[in-house]
């Protein structure tokens, strides 16, 4: 009788850095907005992928802080990508019961980008079948930086002593603490670095680095990721 095959390891949690919609853009001779254009029907597809693989977390690193230095136009046009986005999207947020949130400094962003990110939030939000976690004006550092000073606040009050400061501390006043590490991180485009991305929470996850540019990354790209992720033992300091 022949034994049955183990069903393959599904990450709970995935963070994926967006790269190369620029690139792509430039190999074809287009606008750089044309190449975020064309990365924002990534963004759908794998989001579906997420949910037919049974991945309950998905973490879009979708604007730096650092991105803010970039031409005026070309941020205007993200912002109006964003919001199309939104406006797109929400329906199967609703439909398939995903909740949307946000990491990051939510006020540096536009009035506009801001209502209706909270307004969508707010309509989610009680949703539990799977979460969608843009990352927007966000940077690994700004977050230990916003937590280190709600802490400081916190023991300046006498609510907290300084020697209840430890990693449980630290990790509870990060952008979203309930929302686990991710269990894999991907990065497109051939880029070998995280780029002051959840610098906290990818101190254990696996690393998945492909040459995909983003724009072209979709469901088969996304499964060899899970396939290769599937094949990887997590030690998590542990021996063999």
């Amino acid at each position: 009788m022949r034994k049955e095959e183990a069903a393959p390891r599904i990450p709970v949690h995935v963070a994926i850095i967006m790269d190369g919609n620029g690139r792509w853009a430039k190999r074809r001779g287009l606008p750089r907005l044309k190449g975020h254009q064309e990365g924002a029907e990534s963004v759908r597809a794998i989001i579906r992928a997420c949910r037919n693989a049974g991945v309950k977390y998905l973490t879009l690193y979708a604007f730096s802080v650092e991105n803010w230095v970039r031409p005026r136009a070309e941020i205007r046009g993200l912002m109006m990508l964003l919001k199309r986005f939104l406006s797109r999207q929400e329906y199967e947020l609703h439909e398939n019961k995903v909740r949307l949130r946000v990491i990051g400094r939510l006020a540096d962003l536009p009035p506009e980008i801001q209502r209706e990110l909270k307004r969508v939030m707010k309509a989610t939000e009680r949703y539990d079948a799977g979460q969608l976690i843009l990352a927007l004006s966000y940077g690994g550092r700004a977050e230990l930086s916003d937590a280190v000073r709600r802490i400081a606040r916190r023991v300046r009050d006498g609510e907290i002593e300084p020697g209840d400061v430890d990693e449980k501390a630290i990790a509870a006043h990060l952008y979203a603490p309930d929302v686990p590490d991710p269990d894999l991180m991907i990065r497109t485009s051939g880029e070998l670095r995280i780029s002051n991305f959840l610098l906290w929470q990818l101190s254990y996850s696996e690393l998945y680095f492909t040459d995909v540019l983003w724009p072209d990354f979709r469901e088969p790209q996304f499964r060899e990721a899970l396939a290769e992720y599937a094949r990887r033992h997590r030690r998590f300091g542990d021996i063999e």
